[in-house]
C-alpha cells in the first residue's frame, strides 16, 4: 500500500467511498498521534459501521489527552453495541487506569455480551487487581467467551486467589476455555498451577498442550 502524505489522508477521509475513508485511516498507522487524533475524530460518526470502528480502534492505538474521554462516552452512551465494544477494547489498548471503573460499569449493565466480552478482556490488559471480583463473576457467564476472557484476565492481573476458581475449568469440554487456562496459570505460580499445568500437558488438544509447557517453563524460569 502505497503511504499518503497528511494532506492526501485528510481528503481522501472526506471521500463519498467508505473503502477509501478506510484506507485513509489505515494509513494513519504511522502518523504521530498528535496529527492522526484530530483526523480520527472527523469520522467517528461516519455513515459507515466498518469505517467509525477501524476509527474507535485507531484511538487506541494513537493515545492522545483526548482519547479517553471520547472512548468512555462512546463505551456508555453509542447506540450501537458493536461500537461500544470497540470502545471497551480501545481503553483496553489505552491501558489508561481511569478507565477501570468504566469497564467495571460496562461489565455489569450492558445486556450485550460483546461489550460484557470486551471489558473483560480489557479489565486484563489493565492489570488492575481491583478486577477480581467482576472477572470472577464474569466466570459464572453463560457465555463461553466471557469465561474464556475472565480466565485471561485473571491470569494477566495474577491474581493468586483465583485458582481454585479457574481449575474449574481444566475438563471444560472447550479446548480454548483449557488453552485460556493453561495461559493463565503461567502467571500464577503455586504447585496447584504446576499440578494442573503437568495435566494440562497431556491435553489431546495440541494447542492446549503447547501452551502448558510454556507456562510450565516460564513458571520454572520464575523459580530459578
Amino acid at each position: 500500500m502505497t503511504s499518503l502524505s497528511l494532506e492526501q489522508i485528510a481528503v481522501q477521509l472526506e471521500s463519498q467511498n467508505s473503502a477509501d475513508r478506510m484506507v485513509a485511516l489505515a494509513n494513519l498507522r504511522n502518523v504521530p498521534a498528535r496529527d492522526a487524533v484530530p483526523l480520527i475524530k472527523k469520522v467517528l460518526n461516519d455513515e459507515s459501521l466498518q469505517v467509525r470502528s477501524m476509527a474507535v480502534f485507531a484511538l487506541g492505538v494513537k493515545p492522545t489527552e483526548e482519547c479517553y474521554p471520547i472512548l468512555v462516552k462512546l463505551l456508555e452512551t453509542d447506540p450501537d453495541y458493536g461500537i461500544r465494544a470497540d470502545a471497551a477494547g480501545a481503553l483496553g489498548y489505552l491501558e489508561d487506569i481511569r478507565a477501570f471503573d468504566a469497564l467495571v460499569r460496562a461489565f455489569y449493565e450492558d445486556t450485550q455480551w460483546l461489550v460484557r466480552f470486551s471489558a473483560a478482556v480489557s479489565l486484563g490488559n489493565l492489570k488492575d487487581p481491583r478486577a477480581r471480583d467482576v472477572l470472577l463473576k464474569a466466570l459464572e457467564s453463560e457465555q463461553v467467551v466471557i469465561q474464556q476472557a475472565a480466565i485471561s484476565a485473571l491470569g494477566e492481573i495474577k491474581d493468586i486467589g483465583s485458582i481454585d476458581r479457574i481449575l474449574n475449568f481444566a475438563q471444560s469440554e472447550d479446548w480454548l476455555i483449557r488453552q485460556r487456562l493453561a495461559e493463565a496459570l503461567g502467571n500464577l505460580p503455586s504447585a496447584k498451577s504446576i499440578s494442573a499445568l503437568k495435566y494440562l500437558e497431556k491435553d489431546g488438544n495440541s494447542q492446549v498442550s503447547e501452551a502448558a509447557a510454556i507456562s510450565l517453563d516460564r513458571l520454572s524460569k520464575t523459580e530459578g
